[in-house]
């Protein structure tokens, strides 16, 4: 096949479709031809040779050329695409290193080898850029509802076709035991678009809180208008459901637009997420009240919140404790997500026995290490002491307002604490310089006597050990352990240490050591902060 002016039309033409059916730039395919005729050219020619092809974007013609460059003597190496100076003057006025020389040379007669190279080299690049056009358009479509229809099920894992390209919805994105037959329609989050050499891989969801909260972003009109917000979402997919929303507008109820009429609204999602029963919360800047909402139906008769650890302690009547922790925990555990609070939920009994407990537990430890009778004890214990810290170094005022305490029986209550308390510090100190802890961990600050026995006993005796620990290693938390969370003991968790605190307290021995430039993080930080507010205009 040669390109002669009988078919350069129908070069153009052919360009023209093939762009039409893939939805691509023509300028691409004509791009992919001047490449696979260049190809059929160098075999012709040689492979040697640079031989380049442009094809007129208006006429259609084909112009084959050769190039050669200009180099140094001492750089010649391909006979065939490069010449000397010398050689150049052949064919330029002056020659100079890095010039090039084009001439024309005729076109080729494609054999058929030559032809199927050719048309590989086309199809392959039709196919990157239908790809490249693909993930272009599903990119920016992340985080929205698409709907598709079924082309086929491979390994539990369903094929949607999304019209400009096939979306996967994995088994586990899938909800409960829904099964999809070929043609079906579905309705799927977009969860994730990525670019892989095999193409854009588009990831689906029915399982995603975002699918929810998207689905009624459809149905409430005062979502999408942005008058009512969905402040969080919790899900057990196929069962049970949690959102809380809040209204920017006090005349407009956010559970009741969220409902619609006669539950109009509501239905309609809960029909689409096959019978997920959903409860709709009202939101609270306040974590105990928005708490008490999360755990409907459930009545709650007392929240304590502590902010440092982010645990609640909830108490409720004998009566609701089932209610309250749902079947199978589904309750409190929705709750959980939706407020993201551990949640420890007792019954008044048991709250009035713990409390005692507490009570005891205290009141012997004044008892026994203040030299106090049971009655001044428990007197400190209901002032809310708690600890002997507490008695050693608050405002004396504190201690006289309780009865029968004088200054004098203050002053002596609070030298008491402390010496009691520097004979422990000294007697850990001891401990752990037997364990072998080194000077540079005992004077580091912010660690106690107490914490660096705790951590001399585990080994971490200098200061570049504690270096090289992790903040969970040193405060605790939890990771995931066949779908079960699994709780993992720090070695400073029972002084009360928080990640955050473990996290500077690593960090400052890793400056002292020189390990970090304090510098480097300042620049990191305020990097984070830009990338942050620009997120945030956007």
């Amino acid at each position: 096949m040669a390109i002669t002016s009988a078919n350069q039309l129908e070069l153009l033409q052919t360009a023209e479709a093939v762009a039409r059916e893939k939805m691509i730039d023509p300028g691409l395919v004509i791009e992919a031809m001047e490449e696979s005729l260049a190809r059929a050219a160098k075999s012709r020619y040689g492979a040697e040779m640079d031989i380049r092809v442009s094809i007129d974007r208006k006429t259609g013609r084909a112009t084959f050329t050769r190039v050669r460059t200009v180099v140094a003597d001492d750089e010649l190496e391909n006979y065939q695409a490069e010449m000397t100076v010398e050689q150049a003057r052949q064919y330029m006025a002056d020659p100079e290193v890095g010039q090039t020389y084009v001439e024309e040379v005729p076109p080729v007669e494609m054999g058929r080898i030559a032809a199927q190279s050719a048309k590989q080299v086309i199809l392959q690049k039709v196919r990157e850029a239908e790809r490249d056009r693909q993930y272009e358009e599903f990119k920016d479509r992340a985080g929205t509802i698409i709907n598709g229809l079924v082309k086929r099920e491979e390994y539990g894992n369903v094929i949607v076709d999304v019209g400009a390209g096939e979306a996967i919805l994995r088994r586990n994105e899938k909800i409960g035991r829904e099964s999809y037959r070929p043609n079906d329609r579905v309705r799927c989050y977009i969860k994730d678009v990525r670019r892989e050499p095999r193409g854009p891989q588009i990831f689906l969801s029915r399982t995603a809180p975002e699918f929810m909260a998207e689905l009624f972003k459809m149905e409430v009109p005062e979502i999408y208008d942005g008058i009512i917000e969905i402040k969080a979402v919790a899900r057990d997919p196929g069962s049970r459901a949690k959102i809380a929303v809040i209204s920017y507008d006090g005349s407009i109820d956010p559970v009741g637009a969220c409902v619609g009429m006669r539950g109009s609204r509501v239905q309609a999602v809960v029909n689409e997420l096959q019978g997920e029963k959903i409860d709709i919360i009202p939101w609270n800047e306040d974590q105990p009240t928005f708490l008490v909402n999360a755990l409907q139906p459930a009545e709650v008769s007392k929240v304590v919140l502590d902010e440092e650890a982010g645990k609640i302690e909830v108490v409720v009547p004998e009566e609701q404790l089932s209610l309250a922790i749902g079947r199978r925990g589904q309750n409190v555990r929705l709750a959980s997500q939706l407020t993201n609070l551990d949640i420890d939920i007792m019954t008044e009994e048991e709250e009035s026995a713990r409390r005692q407990k507490e009570f005891e537990a205290r009141t012997k430890l004044f008892m026994e290490t203040l030299d106090l009778d049971e009655f001044f004890a428990q007197l400190l214990v209901s002032e809310g002491f708690t600890n002997l810290e507490e008695v050693a170094y608050v405002e004396l005022d504190e201690l006289l307002v309780i009865d029968g305490v004088d200054e004098g029986t203050a002053e002596e209550l609070q030298a008491r604490a402390r010496d009691f308390l520097e004979a422990q510090a000294k007697a850990a100190l001891d401990a752990a310089r037997a364990l072998g802890a080194e000077d540079s961990l005992i004077q580091f600050e912010g660690l106690t006597p107490q914490m660096v026995e705790a951590l001399a006993k585990d080994d971490v005796k200098s200061l570049e050990d504690f270096a090289t620990c992790a903040d969970w290693e040193l405060a605790g938390g939890w990771t995931t352990d066949g779908g079960e969370r699994v709780k993992d003991d720090g070695i400073l968790e029972p002084f009360g240490v928080s990640l955050e605190e473990a996290q500077d307290l690593v960090m400052t021995a890793r400056i002292m050591l020189g390990w970090v430039d304090p510098e480097e993080l300042e620049a990191e930080a305020a990097e984070g902060e830009e990338a942050g507010e620009e997120e945030g205009e956007a």
